[in-house]
């Protein structure tokens, strides 16, 4: 399926009341959670009608927001992908490979039909009254403005921001004379042809850049302030290619593949807090293979513990390939300040560059930077207190999507998705429409915490925007614990009568779908 321009069909399954369109569900976002909800909502409720929102032009959020040169998965597509739709391609998957995967998925279930591109939402009110969302929201075509109605809200737009990457401010950086370029940001027209080019990060984004624009510049020197870990490997899962020699249903190859790399990565994780250092030089001599001791000891030895921030994949090494071969280089030092030719150093070292790219992280987006009001007051969503990192104190009918750093995001979306279906049917079954979870009596007097424990993960966009999050608190169900292996066994036993669920509001009134 290839991206549309179209903004949906409007006569999809809606209510439309004084230009007022009502939906039961009502889903922000068509990326990889958005369309994956939407496919579970469609199978597990289908007696509900639902619409997509989704801000670009179309389906696929992270995957067709970013255009920098390489993009890819720091995520094997086994686990990233969806567990009901099986991955055939490599395990580390480029953009558009994983954008053909998506098409596939919302043509195969019909699912086009209730998406509309190009719908940027600016309000979300909710009113306990009428037990009902109202949506604002701009067509960007047209500039027209709409509202939706909706019973409950299913936030499935990410993290961050996704055109506004986060660059931090150097002394002297508007007396440069180059261009500074974030990733997210990436030119269409760029050339680099014989430009020298400094590269400032250390992450996934970096190391994915870099080799892909290696061979089109003069050079390329990643500097960065702090190594990170990386796994370089073989971009091939050989259990999947002998199973395809034994001509085994891809439906199953992917079932145990996936089931193979889940196992295998709960080990991993495991030996990360058990046995730190033996993990480390595990990774270190990973790296080693490729560029040596010298190197590795230099510049690609982290100063924390493994698992304290995402570890990406380098599919056949192909970064430190780049340094082998001498098209790039790796300073390991702080910005001073900028000069009209590029960038001198604590170290008093200068480092010349036509073009700096800036894979400095993200902006941390809460809710999709949508005006959110419940009853009449603005909310504060880092005054609400998490349950399970998938509902809010204080906020009914809202379910958010926010996945896992040690396994892959979609695991986890697949899983909120189950919950959120049961939770729609519990209250059918209850006849009421409306929830919303509260600590009870025995919670009252709870520690509360931030979000992420920064000492367990402390990546920077997080720490930059801790503040904006809610809080956690030390129960297993006030906290996100980040933690797939136990969530896939305890999110489908949660208790939908425990007195943390609060019902109300009279009669449920479902829609039915077309």
């Amino acid at each position: 399926m290839l991206l549309k321009d179209h903004l949906g069909d409007h006569a999809m399954s809606a209510k439309v009341v004084n230009s007022t369109e009502h939906f039961d569900v009502l889903i922000v976002g068509a990326g990889i959670s958005g369309v994956g909800g939407a496919y579970h909502l469609q199978q597990q409720c289908p007696g509900k009608s639902f619409v997509v929102l989704e801000a670009l032009e179309g389906f696929g959020g992270t995957w067709l927001a970013h255009t920098y040169p390489g993009v890819r998965s720091d995520s094997d597509l086994y686990t990233f992908g969806y567990r009901f739709k099986p991955w055939v391609g490599p395990p580390i998957a480029t953009a558009q490979e994983i954008l053909s995967y998506m098409g596939e998925v919302i043509e195969e279930n019909d699912l086009g039909r209730h998406i509309r591109y190009g719908h940027k939402i600016t309000r979300a009110i909710w009113s306990s009254a009428d037990a009902l969302w109202t949506i604002d929201a701009i067509r960007k075509d047209t500039g027209e403005s709409l509202r939706f109605t909706a019973n409950f809200l299913w936030m499935c737009q990410g993290y961050y921001r996704q055109g506004d990457g986060y660059t931090p401010e150097w002394p002297g950086m508007e007396r440069y004379k180059g261009q500074i370029i974030h990733p997210q940001s990436w030119p269409d027209d760029l050339d680099l042809k014989g430009k020298k080019v400094v590269m400032i990060g250390s992450g996934a984004t970096a190391a994915t850049v870099l080799p892909a624009i290696a061979d089109d510049c003069e050079h390329v020197t990643l500097l960065q302030r702090s190594p990170t870990y990386f796994i370089p490997g073989r971009n091939q899962n050989e259990l999947a290619d002998t199973l395809r020699e034994l001509k085994i249903d891809e439906t199953w190859i992917h079932e145990i593949v996936r089931r193979k790399l889940l196992h295998d990565q709960d080990l991993f994780t495991q030996r990360a807090f058990r046995e730190p250092e033996v993990v480390k030089q595990e990774l270190l001599a990973g790296v080693s293979a490729f560029v040596g001791p010298e190197v590795v000891k230099a510049h690609f030895t982290p100063s924390y513990r493994p698992w304290r921030q995402r570890i990406a994949f380098v599919p056949d090494g192909d970064i430190f390939q780049a340094v082998n071969s001498g098209k790039a280089s790796v300073v390991t030092d702080e910005i001073d300040h900028f000069t009209e030719t590029g960038v001198t150093l604590k170290s008093g070292q200068s480092l010349d560059a036509d073009i700096i790219v800036s894979a400095t992280g993200f902006k941390l987006n809460v809710l999709g930077d949508i005006a959110f009001e419940i009853d009449g007051k603005p909310l504060n969503f880092g005054e609400t207190v998490t349950y399970r990192g998938m509902m809010f104190t204080g906020v009914p009918n809202m379910a958010w999507v926010f996945g896992y750093f040690r396994a892959s995001w979609t695991l986890r979306s697949d899983l909120i998705a189950d919950f959120v279906c049961r939770l729609l049917t519990h209250m059918d079954e209850k006849h009421v429409r409306k929830v919303e979870v509260a600590l009870r009596a025995e919670d009252m007097a709870m520690f509360l915490s931030p979000w992420i424990d920064p000492d367990n993960f402390n990546p920077g966009y997080l720490m930059r925007g801790m503040h904006l999050l809610p809080k956690s608190g030390n129960k297993p169900e006030w906290r996100h614990s980040q933690d797939y292996w136990h969530e896939k066994d305890e999110l489908p036993q949660i208790d939908l009568d425990d007195a943390a669920f609060v019902y109300g509001c009279g009669v449920a009134s479902t829609s039915v779908a077309a």
